[in-house]
């Protein structure tokens, strides 16, 4: 292996917005940790996931392929994976966990997985030496308005080791298994996806965040996941890795907004949607010494993108050219005082349906739903989409459009009935069952949380 890899953590929050945090505007959450990560490294203002919506979004991340191409556009008509489902990553597909950890490095989830919860799709199956989390979203156990679901599952590998957890102490939890295995990996490469469960709701956030915030539990769990990145930008100092260490910081989607206190300012739409607010997130790497600080990026980048950058440019990896991935290597853009990106254009998806493509600063819209939209804006001067461009630059529309065929032949488009020629199936047991079953018997330490997951309050 390349002994000059660095060691990388990165760091995934559900459905942060693009405008939670200071260094992206926000004036109400505080976040020094990051405001000083995002001064200590490079922020991008152009930086996507692959989906609005969770699985798909992780699904993508972690193999570098648009849902659509692994099977991971719905699940059953779900939008993301639900408990006892029988769907995951296939098992021929090449992960970014899995390249790494073929590469020498020691690997480690803490946190949301939501890729398959089946004992063949757990974290464990899918390239993680370690797994210490839930295996998806932290509304899917026994909660208000959701009486009937199994228990939640707190695993360690591939073991429940507790259902029904009590979420309130959970991110500190979290945190204390992100420091223990930097400790016990000091001496060697390691890779450390640290996957929060805020601040998808509902959220339970300790009393002292949640008194300090401005912001409500919102804001009190925002500040939570800024005090979780300081504690480990400072171990990191502590152990003497600081600088071989990339650190990188995103979220899997937009907020869902709402009244619950969250912002994709100055960007239109919410999770769930192919709006800007749905799928750009902020982008956060710090490499000292490495990676120019206080550099703004503008260009055009994606989460899908990470996988051939961290396992090419700085593991020192080849990315198997026997299956085809979407992501672009963006070692020009991190390393490079006038670095390009490789990616002229992506797609927005939702479920299967392609419903918008940007190219440059354009951004055209065909769908929404189920709704023929034609809306063309320019997201350099217009990123509220506010301006329709449509009628006004035919020769962007012919442009946009052709690109949009080229997608549809190969990854599909289920709204106008094309099967794209790239497109790969998902992985599927037999027989699912869910990892936990409520037993009456059972001495849960919350046995139904009180919180549904449209509230927001927290004690």
């Amino acid at each position: 292996m390349n002994h000059s890899a660095p060691n990388i953590i990165l760091i995934n929050c559900d459905d942060l917005g693009y405008g939670d945090l200071g260094c992206y505007g926000s004036s109400i959450n505080k976040t020094p940790a990051l405001d000083q990560m995002c001064a200590e490294g490079m922020k991008f203002t152009n930086f996507y996931m692959a989906s609005p919506v969770c699985s798909p979004s992780r699904g993508a991340m972690m193999t570098g392929c648009y849902p659509s191409r692994i099977g991971f556009g719905e699940f059953d008509g779900h939008w993301v994976l639900f408990p006892g489902q029988p769907y995951g990553i296939h098992e021929d597909e090449k992960t970014l966990p899995g390249q790494l950890r073929d590469l020498g490095y020691r690997t480690k989830l803490v946190g949301k997985w939501h890729c398959g919860d089946q004992p063949e799709f757990l974290p464990t199956a899918r390239g993680f030496d370690e797994y210490y989390g839930l295996p998806y979203s932290n509304d899917m156990g026994r909660q208000a308005g959701r009486e009937n679901a199994p228990p939640l599952p707190l695993l360690r590998d591939t073991e429940v080791i507790q259902e029904q957890p009590n979420q309130l102490g959970l991110t500190e939890r979290y945190t204390e298994e992100a420091v223990r295995f930097i400790r016990d990996n000091r001496d060697r490469p390691f890779f450390l996806y640290l996957a929060h469960m805020y601040v998808h709701l509902p959220l339970f956030v300790p009393k002292p965040f949640l008194d300090q915030s401005e912001n409500g539990a919102y804001g009190g769990a925002v500040e939570h996941i800024d005090w979780t990145a300081g504690v480990v930008l400072d171990e990191l100092k502590s152990q003497g890795l600081d600088e071989n260490t990339i650190v990188i910081f995103t979220s899997d989607n937009g907020s869902r907004v709402r009244d619950e206190g969250g912002s994709n300012a100055p960007l239109r739409g919410t999770k769930g949607t192919t709006w800007e607010g749905g799928m750009r997130v902020p982008f956060i790497v710090r490499w000292p010494g490495k990676i120019k600080a206080g550099k703004t990026c503008t260009e055009l980048a994606a989460a899908i993108d990470l996988l051939p950058t961290l396992v090419s440019s700085l593991a020192g990896g080849e990315n198997s050219a026997a299956r085809k991935i979407d992501g672009y290597d963006m070692h020009d853009l991190l390393f490079r005082e006038d670095g390009a990106s490789p990616r002229s254009c992506l797609y927005y998806y939702m479920r299967n349906n392609l419903e918008a493509v940007r190219e440059g600063a354009w951004k055209l819209h065909v769908r929404k739903g189920d709704s023929i939209l034609r809306e063309l804006y320019n997201l350099e001067s217009d990123p509220g989409e506010t301006e329709n461009c449509y009628d006004a630059r035919p020769e962007v529309v012919r442009r946009l459009e052709q690109l949009l065929e080229n997608a549809r032949k190969e990854l599909g488009d289920e709204a106008t009935g094309r099967l794209g020629e790239g497109v790969r199936p998902k992985g599927e047991v037999a027989s699912p069952t869910p990892l936990t079953h409520y037993r009456q018997e059972h001495p849960y330490i919350i046995a139904m949380y009180d919180l549904a997951d449209s509230k927001v309050m927290s004690g």
